[in-house]
């Protein structure tokens, strides 16, 4: 199994948004340093918060580390041209020496869609579109392609990625349609953080047998992200990060989730909370049972200060890490 860390780029609009990049380096520097194996940036518009866009921060910290991955988890790729996007993540990929990974999603708030002149139906139409149209630009291929994002009529690239046939591309999705979507493009399902052991085993049914059905191959990374926060004990753990999620998903949720949280349920069974020993036991039995290759950790929320959030970093590589990363 992987370990890697989501970056939060995102900072209260009063404050100094470059010293706050300069924690994300710093934090990206020490999950370098501490085994992890990526880093991962978020995506939103029109945020209330100070939100740094991720791909020139991909850029950035690409130069600032040396051997961590770096990816999108996720980036929303209905609101860029596909034209665009296939030349900005192969630079990526240039700048980086091959270690990007590009996660990808429709999207769930209307305002983004609005703001793009990108119909709400239109979104999963587009990435439908854009996953081949990307593989094959970053393949070498001359294509013939048109869509409400515009016509390419005999496009090809001439700046190719270093990663033979480009940087993996997963889908992020939490419902079954997405999820299927996901299976039908041939891309690894990217779990996003909500969903206990019984949801997750039942969607990843659904996943394989979709990709068994197109003949694709079930052998493939798993990746999945979490909400975490190490502690002595399970009791510690939870007092330490119930008010961090307490505040961010309010926060989603004037984002149009109107999700209920049951948040002692949530932490229980879908985060990575507790000991070093209770983590590392959970982190198993999602490998044996699930089949997970990489669990993607959220460290720093909105609120949570830098010492804490590099506390927590340092504390799963020296806790965690060793014991559950294969050699």
């Amino acid at each position: 199994m992987k370990i890697s860390c989501f970056l939060s780029a995102q900072f209260d609009p009063s404050a100094n948004a470059a010293d706050g990049i300069d924690d994300v380096v710093t934090q990206a520097a020490a999950a370098e340093a501490a085994g992890f194996h990526a880093v991962y940036l978020g995506h939103h518009y029109l945020a209330r918060s100070a939100f740094v866009q991720p791909i020139p921060l991909a850029g950035y910290l690409a130069h600032a580390t040396s051997r961590v991955r770096i990816g999108f988890a996720v980036l929303l790729a209905p609101l860029l041209n596909p034209v665009a996007l296939a030349e900005e993540l192969a630079s990526l990929d240039v700048l980086s020496r091959g270690r990007l990974t590009v996660g990808l999603g429709a999207g769930y708030r209307k305002r983004e869609t609005a703001a793009f002149g990108v119909a709400w139906d239109d979104r999963l139409r587009r990435l439908r579109e854009y996953v081949p149209l990307l593989r094959a630009l970053w393949n070498g291929e001359t294509v013939d392609a048109a869509g409400s994002w515009g016509e390419v009529p005999g496009a090809s690239l001439a700046l190719r990625p270093v990663q033979p046939g480009g940087p993996p591309i997963w889908i992020g999705a939490f419902a079954e349609p997405a999820v299927r979507r996901a299976a039908r493009l041939d891309a690894p399902w990217l779990i996003g953080p909500k969903g206990n052991d019984q949801e997750l085993a039942h969607l990843l049914g659904i996943y394989r047998a979709e990709l068994q059905e197109r003949g694709f191959a079930p052998q493939r990374e798993y990746p999945m992200s979490r909400e975490a926060f190490i502690a002595d004990s399970y009791d510690a753990a939870v007092a330490g990060v119930r008010p961090h999620l307490q505040r961010q998903y309010a926060g989603y949720k004037s984002w149009d989730d109107a999700q209920s949280l049951d948040l002692d349920r949530y932490l229980a069974e879908d985060c990575l909370v507790g000991s070093a020993d209770e983590i590392v036991a959970k982190l198993r039995r999602w490998e044996a049972e699930l089949g997970i290759t990489e669990v993607s950790l959220r460290h720093q929320f909105v609120g949570a200060s830098q010492e804490e959030a590099m506390e927590q970093l340092a504390r799963f590589g020296e806790e965690v890490i060793p014991r559950v990363v294969t050699p």
